[in-house]
C-alpha cells in the first residue's frame, strides 16, 4: 500500500464524515447498519422508496447520447468531484429515509448507466448494505433511465424486463421505458414492481399530454396482463409521472383512484391522492406539485394477499438538508444540483417519496 501523509489521511477521514448522514444518525460505523436484515425480518415491515435523482451522469462523454453538457469540458462543467459529491448526497438521503432500517427497495429515475449505479452502491456509505440493482439502457436521447436498487437478503428478484415505449403518432421521439421487476419479499410473498419516468412537460403541458396518456395506456395494459394471470397480485407502481394524481393520464387512462371515494370501483389506488393540494415533490414557479407517486392494486391496499400498505404509510421525505429557502416565491424548495446552468451543489430538484409495506398473518 502506498504511504500517505497525515494531511491526506485527515482528508480521507473528513470525506467519509461528510458523506455520512451525521446530522441524523451521528457518526456511526458503517458496520452497525449490517444488522438490519434480521431486524426487518422480525418486524415484518419494509420501506420502499422512489426518487428522481436529477441527472445522475458520469463525467465522461458518451458519443451515443446527448450528454455533452455533463462532462468536465461541457457547459455544466460536470467534473468527477461534483459527480462524487452527488453520489454521497444520494447515499446520505437514502440512508436517512430508512432511519434505523435502510430501505429494502429504491426506485430511481434520471440515472445514466450502470457505471453510476455501481459507484453509488459500492463506493458510498451504501456499500455495507450490499445493495444490488436492475437497470436496462433505454433509447432516451439524453441517456437517462430508470433503475431499481434492492437488498438481496430481503428481496429476491426472479424476473425483470424493460418495456420500450414507441409513440405511433410521433416516431422521432424516444423516451425511457417502463421497468418491470417481480421478486420474493419476506422469503415467500411475490411483489411486482413497475418503475416509471413518463415524458416531461417540455413544450407545454397540453401539447405533451398525448405522450403521457400513451405511456399510461401501456402501463395499464401491463397491469391488466399480470392481473389476468393472477387476479390478487401484489402490484406496486412507482415513478415520476410528470402529471399529478388528478390529471387525465393517471386518473382516466391508467385508472388510478386518487381519493377514498373512488377506491371501490378502481383497479388501482393512488396512495398520494390525499396529499394533492397540501404537499408536493417538485416546485415550479412557486407552486408545489405531486409528480412522484405510488399506486397499488386493491390486494395491497386491503391486505387481501398478506402484504398491505395504505395512505398512512406513504410520506414525502422533507429532511432539512435536502431543502433550501425559496427566496423568490417564499417557503422552501428542493436543494437541487443545478438551477438552470448554475451549479448549486445540492441533491435533486425532486423530493423523494417512501412507503412502508407490512406483512399481515
Amino acid at each position: 500500500m502506498k504511504n500517505i501523509s497525515i494531511i491526506q489521511l485527515a482528508f480521507i477521514l473528513l470525506t467519509l464524515r461528510v458523506a455520512w448522514p451525521s446530522d441524523i444518525f451521528g457518526c456511526q460505523p458503517f458496520e452497525k447498519y449490517a444488522i438490519h436484515d434480521s431486524v426487518i425480518r422480525k418486524s415484518q415491515n419494509v420501506r420502499i422508496c422512489f426518487w428522481n435523482v436529477e441527472n445522475l451522469y458520469d463525467p465522461y462523454d458518451d458519443s451515443t447520447k446527448l450528454d455533452d453538457e455533463f462532462t468536465a469540458a461541457g457547459a455544466r462543467r460536470w467534473s468527477y468531484s461534483r459527480f462524487s459529491q452527488k453520489l454521497n448526497h444520494l447515499a446520505k438521503t437514502c440512508l436517512a429515509m430508512g432511519k434505523w432500517s435502510p430501505p429494502v427497495i429504491i426506485g430511481m429515475c434520471e440515472v445514466e448507466n450502470r457505471y453510476v449505479l455501481n459507484k453509488l452502491i459500492y463506493q458510498t456509505p451504501l456499500a455495507t448494505l450490499k445493495y444490488r440493482f436492475i437497470h436496462y439502457e433505454s433509447p432516451d436521447l439524453r441517456g437517462v433511465d430508470v433503475a431499481l436498487l434492492y437488498r438481496p437478503a430481503l428481496f429476491t428478484p426472479f424476473f425483470s424486463r424493460t418495456v420500450t415505449i414507441r409513440f405511433p403518432f410521433d416516431t422521432l421521439v424516444q423516451t425511457r421505458g417502463i421497468l418491470v421487476v417481480s421478486g420474493i419479499l419476506f422469503g415467500e410473498d411475490t411483489l411486482t414492481l413497475f418503475v416509471n419516468h413518463w415524458p416531461s412537460r417540455r413544450g407545454g403541458s397540453i401539447e405533451s399530454q398525448p405522450r403521457r396518456n400513451y405511456v399510461a395506456g401501456v402501463l395499464r395494459h401491463l397491469v391488466d396482463s399480470v392481473l389476468a394471470q393472477k387476479p390478487f397480485s401484489n402490484i406496486l407502481i412507482m415513478g415520476d409521472f410528470n402529471d399529478e394524481t388528478s390529471d387525465e393520464s393517471v386518473c382516466r387512462v391508467l385508472g388510478a383512484a386518487n381519493d377514498t371515494t373512488q377506491t371501490k370501483n378502481a383497479l388501482l389506488i393512488n396512495l398520494m391522492g390525499p396529499k394533492q393540494g397540501r404537499e408536493g415533490t417538485h416546485k415550479f414557479q412557486g407552486t408545489w406539485a405531486i409528480l412522484d407517486q405510488f399506486m397499488v392494486t386493491k390486494s395491497l391496499f386491503y391486505g387481501s394477499n398478506r402484504l398491505m400498505t395504505g395512505y398512512q404509510d406513504v410520506k414525502i421525505f422533507r429532511a432539512g438538508f435536502i431543502l433550501k429557502e425559496d427566496g423568490k416565491f417564499f417557503g422552501d424548495k428542493p436543494s437541487r444540483t443545478y438551477n438552470g446552468p448554475k451549479y448549486e451543489g445540492g441533491f435533486s430538484d425532486h423530493l423523494p417519496v417512501y412507503l412502508d409495506l407490512r406483512k399481515i398473518d
